[in-house]
Parts: C-alpha cells; sequence; structure tokens
C-alpha cells in the first residue's frame, strides 16, 4: 500500500530546476547533535548538499498553488492541512497584500511544504541538515552582537503582524540566510525527537522538555536555543499550519 508522502508525490506535478538555482552549496562535514542517543557517536558526518538561499516566499508558492489548484486553500484536505492553511491569503489565487509578496510563506503544512519541495525537485532538508547550516557563522550581525544572543532575542519578540521580506536578517559563511531572525521551519524529520504530549494547544512549549533535560542527554545544557527549538519541532503535527512557521528546499550535493 502506498504511503501518503508517496501518493502525494505521484499527484503532484513536478518540474526540474538546477541544483544551483537560488541554492548555495554547503559543504560536507561534522555535526554534533544537540541530543545525544544511546550509543550514537560524538559526532555525525554531514555530506555536501544544497540549501535554498532564503525561506520559500509567498510569491513562490502561489505558483506552486496554481500550477497544483488541490494544494488551494479551499480545496486541500483536513487530513493534510488544518482551517489555518494559508489564512493570511485573500483567496485560492491570491495573495492580496503586495507588502508580502516576498516575505517568507507561512500558515502551511509539512504536507505542503513536501508538495512543494518534490514539486521543485528538491526535497526538505534533515533536521541534521537543517542545524548544520544553522549553526555556521554569521557575516553581518552588529558589530559584537553574539549569534546566541540574536537567536534568544528574536525567540523573546512576538511575531511581526507583516513578516519582512526573505534575505532581511543575516546571511552565514555558506551564504545562506534567515536561519534565524525571520521564521522557524520545517525539515523533514521533525518529529524523531518524542518528548511528550501536543504543547501547541496550550499555548506554551511542553515544560518536561526542559526539565527531562538530563535523561535526553543534551549535549549542552546551556543551550537553551536549541532546547527551544527541539521543544517547538516535537509540538507539531505535519498538518499544523502556524503564522511564523514556513519551510526551505534543500537538494543532495554533487
Amino acid at each position: 500500500m502506498l504511503s501518503i508522502q508517496s501518493l502525494l508525490f505521484a499527484q503532484t506535478k513536478q518540474v526540474k530546476t538546477s541544483a544551483e538555482t537560488g541554492m548555495v552549496k554547503i559543504p560536507a562535514g561534522d555535526y554534533r547533535p544537540f541530543l545525544k542517543g544511546k550509543g550514537q557517536a560524538k559526532t555525525v558526518h554531514i555530506p555536501s548538499f544544497f540549501m535554498d538561499r532564503h525561506a520559500v516566499t509567498n510569491a513562490e508558492f502561489l505558483a506552486f498553488v496554481k500550477a497544483n489548484p488541490k494544494w488551494a486553500r479551499s480545496k486541500v484536505a483536513g487530513l493534510f492541512a488544518d482551517g489555518n492553511y494559508l489564512s493570511h491569503w485573500a483567496g485560492d489565487f491570491k495573495i492580496g497584500n503586495p507588502a508580502i509578496d516576498n516575505s517568507p510563506v507561512v500558515n502551511v503544512s509539512w504536507f505542503a511544504a513536501d508538495a512543494y519541495a518534490k514539486w521543485k525537485g528538491k526535497r526538505l532538508p534533515t533536521l541534521r541538515e537543517w542545524e548544520y547550516a544553522a549553526q555556521a557563522n554569521p557575516v553581518n550581525l552588529k558589530k559584537g552582537q553574539k549569534l546566541t544572543t540574536f537567536i534568544l532575542d528574536w525567540y523573546s519578540r512576538p511575531s511581526k503582524p507583516v513578516l519582512p521580506n526573505v534575505e532581511s536578517t543575516f546571511k552565514n559563511i555558506y551564504g545562506v540566510y534567515d536561519l534565524h531572525g525571520l521564521v522557524w521551519e520545517w525539515v523533514y524529520d521533525f518529529n524523531s525527537i518524542i518528548t511528550g504530549g501536543d504543547s501547541r494547544a496550550g499555548g506554551t512549549l511542553d515544560p518536561n522538555f526542559f526539565c527531562a533535560a538530563g535523561s535526553l542527554n543534551a549535549v549542552n545544557k546551556e543551550d537553551y536555543a536549541s532546547f527551544m527549538r527541539f521543544a517547538f519541532r516535537e509540538s507539531l503535527k505535519a498538518n499544523y499550519t502556524i503564522r511564523n512557521l514556513g519551510f526551505r528546499c534543500v537538494k543532495d550535493g554533487h
């Protein structure tokens, strides 16, 4: 029997794109996982891959919806996206506010993000690939500002009603923009770390995640920013849509 993901892939039109178009190459290297599993090595080798320079924008996602009308707001099944799906758009095929055309698309489910990536001949990044790229040093933060301070300051602020354009925060040494500071981002295996129950309904992160740090074998128990990201991912379900959650795509390297 075909999986839900296989059915979506078979039913979604695909277009071929060059790995280099709008993407940058992330070199191979070693990643030290934030959570160390039993018997797991301290570091994991990450092969090189290509990553989108910025998150997928509203305009880019609109092109996908027009080419694949079953992903229009009024047509998508609740199994694949909740009632908030693309709620900030004016209609099925109309964004409505030109100011957000180049802002990251949000209110999209994992299923929709995965379908978009496959339509582009790409895929969603794995958790390890995203974290590996996101830990790279910034090149254009304010003088003297530390990346950890920048991330925690962003986490502490409510999302803006109108999100800024992509490439409006810092870029890292690989040339990737906005991995922190603009929106949270889906990863392919977002639910690979299971720590507790659904925490979104209550509007807060699961407190058990934080007090269970010892049993979870966090490599650095003082890395609060990583705790926040892993707890947020653990609170998600694949059909959730959230006003500050978007995505970007990757492609295998050569």
